[in-house]
């Protein structure tokens, strides 16, 4: 229960500070995901549950009001939970290289599908513009957010599921 009532406070904040703040504060043409962070940091979070409902509401949040389909944002945000889950279970154990490397591949699939979308449906933009302009920029913010991030969803997530103190 404590988990579902975190996911709610939590990514309803981060929906607020992204939608009013957050977007304005650019690099370029490029700006911060904090939802995808937040979700690459929860996700990565070893007695962390229900990541996979964290992403599914959270792409459909982000999708209703953003431009491209909000299947879009599904499908890139249970990727990135997909593979932070990986990345925690059998391969890495250095939690911050682990941060950095979620996030600069969550932010490549979320940019690049919407990349592809408005290619193939909407406006017609070059590849190196809009990857010097936009995914570049967008890339630097993320990894630079996900510094702060990371050890709030780590202390979160100690809240959360307290392990049982042993003497």
């Amino acid at each position: 229960m404590r988990a579902i009532i975190a996911l709610v406070i939590i990514l309803g904040l981060a929906f607020l500070v992204q939608t009013t703040i957050l977007n304005r504060v650019t690099l370029l043409n490029g700006s911060v995901d904090l939802i995808l962070v937040i979700l690459a940091a929860w996700a990565l979070q070893e007695n962390a549950r229900y990541t996979w409902i964290w992403g599914i509401v959270a792409g459909v949040v982000i999708g209703s009001i953003s431009v491209a389909p909000w299947y879009i944002y599904v499908l890139a945000y249970l990727m990135v939970i997909a593979l932070a889950r990986l990345l925690t279970h059998r391969i890495w154990q250095a939690p911050l290289l682990a941060m950095f490397a979620i996030t600069f591949t969550g932010t490549l699939i979320v940019l690049l599908s919407t990349y592809a979308y408005r290619i193939v449906f909407d406006v017609s933009l070059t590849f190196s513009s809009a990857f010097s302009q936009v995914i570049l920029p967008g890339l630097l913010l993320n990894l630079l957010l996900s510094i702060i991030i990371h050890p709030l969803m780590r202390d979160l997530a100690g809240r959360v599921y307290p392990t049982e103190m042993t003497t």
